[in-house]
């Protein structure tokens, strides 16, 4: 294998490109430097480049036409009229006038016109195309829609200006294949979800690293509430591939539909497997989420399996959409209990359905209206984009009546009680009038015995105290006795 060859296939590797594309903008290159140097006027210079040998066949190629007025002189293409400039300027332009003269040899091989006009007259270019009497001259078996292949002297070496203007081919054709590969790569992903890395912030435009090229994710396309730090890993979604100034153009969103499907078939392998099917998403961005989710199988909880074990997978896919809040909705083949399931957390009273017009009146009690509306109306409208019917919420107006009802007889009650109570409270303070009268005449009685009782307890604690006297003194006097008794026997 030669040195060229790997250098060949070494540029092929690094830039993700064919072997044949590389060969063929060396052949262009070639052409364009033989072109410089040797080439003359109305020749269509072909090269056929073999990388094994590092030879290069030169050819004139024309196509063979029916006989036909040339063309003026200042609508011809002269590759070798412009001696001014670049050389990539000289190629680009004289390749602009190949690709001019071919799209107007296109447009003037059209049938008669509406009108029924005869075809218009095609002029002849005498640089690509050879007449049929003259293509006879070379070969007489020579067909209108043949090539004639010309050789020509392949040149020992070119000049210092044709290898310059072959470089230059080069380099621009290879960008030009680098491009076109990378455009047909995004644009077979467009309308799918795909990861990248946070470059930077170019003013409020967030450029995102995919790898080969760097994606562009819009304000508009961007979640309000998200913060996009250089480095961080997002998933994203390819909304637009289209051809710019400076190459293939790849527009991003993170606010899709999309993402939020993705990310569940992604976390979620019961989804993935199907054995749950995800039947329906409804998302405001950055705020809240709705999925109706249905079993393929009775013995499968949908909702279950979405959430995980202590909401594991549900708080996973939760930090990949940035915190946003995610409702599992079980989906029902019966519109009424989707369209409840859907208003969830509100608990419903009744649904009226409207087939024809796809509307649904649903009725809710006067404290649940405002859950069943949700903040700024985002429950009821993310209810109608995920089930498909138009909802209008009412509120039941009969147990509104029938509170009034109760009110007004729970009032008349209240009178009546206030009334009777009122009476009761009467009655009751006089009873405690002549009770407490009783009770001072009794109490009165009772201080006057306690007294007198209290004046017979002195006299008696006086006697009892005389009498304990008496016995003392009397004790005494029989001891003095004893001791004298004692004290004359003695």
């Amino acid at each position: 294998m030669s040195e060229l060859t790997n250098t060949i296939k070494q540029i092929c590797d690094e830039k993700g490109l064919s072997l044949e594309a590389v060969v063929g903008t060396i052949e262009s290159a070639l052409a364009a430097a033989y072109r410089k140097d040797f080439g003359e006027k109305n020749q269509n210079i072909k090269v056929k480049f073999d990388i094994e040998t590092a030879k290069s066949k030169v050819s004139d190629v024309k196509t063979v036409v029916e006989d036909m007025p040339e063309e003026e002189e200042g609508e011809t293409t002269d590759n070798r009229q412009q001696t001014t400039g670049k050389e990539s300027d000289k190629f680009e332009k004289a390749e602009g006038g190949k690709r001019k003269e071919e799209k107007e040899a296109g447009k003037k091989k059209e049938g008669k016109d509406e009108d029924g006009e005869e075809e218009e007259e095609r002029k002849f270019n005498p640089r690509t195309e050879i007449e049929i009497s003259d293509a006879k001259l070379k070969k007489k078996t020579a067909k209108i829609g043949d090539e004639i292949i010309t050789k020509l002297e392949v040149p020992g070496e070119f000049g210092r200006m044709a290898a310059q203007t072959a470089k230059q081919v080069i380099i621009q054709r290879l960008r030009e294949a680098e491009r076109d590969m990378i455009f047909n790569e995004f644009k077979e992903k467009e309308n799918e979800v795909i990861s990248g890395v946070v470059q930077r912030r170019e003013g409020r435009v967030v450029l995102v690293d995919l790898g080969k090229t760097v994606g562009i994710l819009p304000s508009e396309e961007q979640i309000y509430s998200e913060q996009y730090k250089s480095g961080e890993r997002i998933k994203v979604y390819v909304k637009e591939v289209k051809v710019g100034h400076k190459g293939p153009e790849i527009i991003l969103s993170r606010i899709s539909d999309e993402i939020l499907k993705k990310v569940f078939y992604l976390e979620i392998p019961e989804i993935s497997n199907g054995l749950v099917e995800l039947k329906a998403v409804a998302r405001e961005a950055g705020a809240r989420s709705k999925v109706a989710v249905a079993a393929v199988s009775d013995n499968i909880d949908p909702i279950g399996s979405c959430v995980g074990q202590r909401g594991a997978r549900i708080q996973t896919i939760i930090g990949e959409l940035g915190g946003e809040k995610v409702d599992i909705i079980q989906h029902d083949e019966d519109p009424q209990k989707f369209i409840a399931n859907a208003l969830s957390p509100a608990k419903i009273l009744n649904i009226d359905i409207k087939e024809k017009e796809t509307q649904a009146i649903v009725m809710v009690a006067a404290d649940q209206l405002s859950l069943a509306i949700g903040k700024g109306g985002q429950n009821v409208r993310l209810a109608a984009r995920l089930t498909g019917w138009k909802i209008d919420i009412v509120e039941n107006k009969d147990e509104k009546a029938e509170e009034g009802k109760d009110e007004k007889d729970n009032s008349e009650e209240e009178e009546k009680e206030g009334k009777d109570s009122k009476q009761e409270n009467k009655k009751t303070k006089k009873q405690k009038s002549k009770d407490n009268e009783k009770n001072k005449d009794e109490n009165s009685k009772d201080d006057k015995e306690d007294k007198l009782e209290s004046k017979d307890d002195k006299k008696d604690k006086k006697e009892s105290e005389k009498t304990k006297e008496k016995k003392e003194k009397k004790a005494d006097k029989k001891a003095d006795d004893k001791k004298k008794k004692s004290d004359s026997k003695k």
